[in-house]
């Protein structure tokens, strides 16, 4: 279960930004972050393998748990270590082009979650939007269920302009997204520390399966062509 510790924790190494600190203070890391994230990996494995049981679900860092330090090579803040933490729901990298997936994150600010997509390629996009234009049934159904809830929003850069200016807004609003996923931002420390977040977390993910089945239709696609 998260505690105070695990933002407290999460706070301190990023500000401290030592590797001799975080050997100090790697009990707590191991206590309060990596045990509760793959605690909640566990018991949200039966809901995230009804959803899609190519999913990856070992309750291990690098498998569905974040890493707390960062690759030099592609950092420029200085920063050796990360602020928050996460877990991952996705198919395995080495067998399928895409990934989309579900994400679980922890900050010392709050956490999110949602389903979508870290960086979409182009071609998944593509893909993505000729189904909205197509009226394809993946769609509706995931139009459906975005509108049945109030608890996810559309997160996503998008387009300068609209390629789509004709299309109902509510179409537009994926269409002219350059990457697009769904997600909830929450600082409900009773949540977050409580026995209900398994939960809530694997009612909620059930309840946008439908935009997952959209984008991973999207991923299928292209290797159908």
């Amino acid at each position: 279960m998260f505690t105070q510790r695990t933002l407290d924790f999460l706070y301190f190494n990023h500000k401290y930004n030592s590797k001799a600190w975080y050997q100090q203070h790697k009990a707590d890391y191991l206590q309060y972050c990596v045990q509760p994230f793959a605690e909640l990996v566990t018991a949200l494995t039966p809901t995230m393998l009804s959803i899609d049981d190519k999913f990856i679900v070992e309750p291990k860092v690098d498998k569905t748990i974040s890493r707390i330090y960062k690759d030099m090579r592609y950092s420029s803040d200085g920063y050796l270590y990360r602020e928050k933490m996460w877990f991952v729901f996705l198919r395995d990298k080495k067998l399928y082009n895409g990934l989309p997936g579900y994400f679980f994150e922890v900050s010392p600010y709050g956490f999110t979650y949602g389903c979508g997509y870290y960086q979409a390629d182009g071609q998944s996009i593509k893909n993505f939007r000729q189904m909205i234009l197509d009226g394809s049934t993946f769609f509706k159904n995931a139009m459906e269920c975005y509108k049945s809830q109030d608890v996810f929003t559309v997160y996503g850069e998008a387009l300068k302009n609209s390629r789509y200016p004709d299309r109902p807004q509510e179409e537009q609003e994926w269409l002219n997204k350059k990457n697009i996923g769904l997600e909830a931002r929450s600082q409900d420390i009773n949540l977050l520390f409580g026995e209900d977040l398994a939960a809530t977390l694997a009612e909620r993910f059930v309840s946008i399966k439908p935009f997952y089945d959209m984008m991973l239709e999207a991923e299928l696609m292209k290797n159908r062509v």
